[in-house]
């Protein structure tokens, strides 16, 4: 398929929406594509600004309150409004709507996990995926030190069905983590550790394993640290990595 089609489906593929086949075939194609893969870094980066635009402004409760109460004293007038007037309500009610959309589709644990999604998505797109290319754990987690102000503890992965690729340093907002990438069976899976701290309550202690669009999502809070495992593996070897890593850190 050339390029173009591609980049028609980019945006999709990005939120999660595509079928399971096509999410794999685009993905794949990002992975050996640069200008593709460069297109979908763009693209995330724009996505993660316009969220985080999204909630720059919202009105105040002290602002509705003010407003509501203003609209209740005032005697009911002629239903011919001057232009000047509609054009104000205008605006108040626009961003009355918008305000309560954003807040309404986007919870703080739906933002946390849009913006796990993303790192996901944008490392699968990027052409150095990680930076510390090893399949040997004890290779990858010493790397991380000094560069992380926590240590974390990685699962022995012979003799089962998973592989580690590598890790990188990634951030979560301004909170800095690792980011590890492990394969099974043709599929990608990226596991996250952040301190638990910095997620401000975002997340339950556990949470099981997750369909979120096209990807499943398990997190779980053990020892201080937050964990995440995406992937579009299916459930089932999400979870079987999850054991891993929770027998690993226990």
């Amino acid at each position: 398929m050339p390029c173009e089609a591609w980049k028609a489906k980019l945006d999709t593929y990005l939120d999660g929406e595509l079928p399971s086949e096509e999410m794999r075939a685009l993905g794949s194609h990002v992975q050996s594509c640069p200008a593709c893969a460069a297109d979908a870094l763009v693209r995330v980066q724009l996505k993660r600004s316009i969220q985080a635009a999204g909630k720059r402004f919202a009105p105040t409760p002290d602002f509705r309150r003010r407003l509501q109460a203003s609209m209740a004293t005032k005697p009911r007038r002629s239903f011919r409004l001057t232009w000047a007037l509609a054009a104000a309500l205008s605006v108040v009610v626009v961003a009355g709507l918008l305000s309560t959309y954003v807040g309404v589709q986007r919870s703080r644990r739906e933002q946390a996990y849009s913006e796990v999604a993303d790192l996901h998505v944008a490392a699968l797109a990027s052409p150095s995926r990680v930076d510390v290319l090893s399949t040997d754990r004890h290779t990858v987690k010493p790397w991380f030190q000094g560069k992380i102000p926590f240590s974390f503890d990685l699962p022995e992965v012979q003799n089962t069905e998973f592989s580690l690729l590598g890790g990188r340093m990634t951030y979560l907002g301004q909170t800095p983590g690792a980011h590890l990438i492990y394969t099974v069976r043709k599929h990608e899976i990226s596991v996250f550790v952040f301190q638990e701290e910095a997620m401000r309550g975002k997340w339950g202690d556990n949470s099981g394993v997750k369909k979120e669009l096209s990807f499943n999502l398990a997190t779980w809070s053990q020892g201080g640290l937050r964990y995440f495992v995406i992937g579009d593996a299916g459930a089932a070897d999400i979870n079987s990595l999850t054991k891993l890593f929770k027998a690993t850190s226990s």
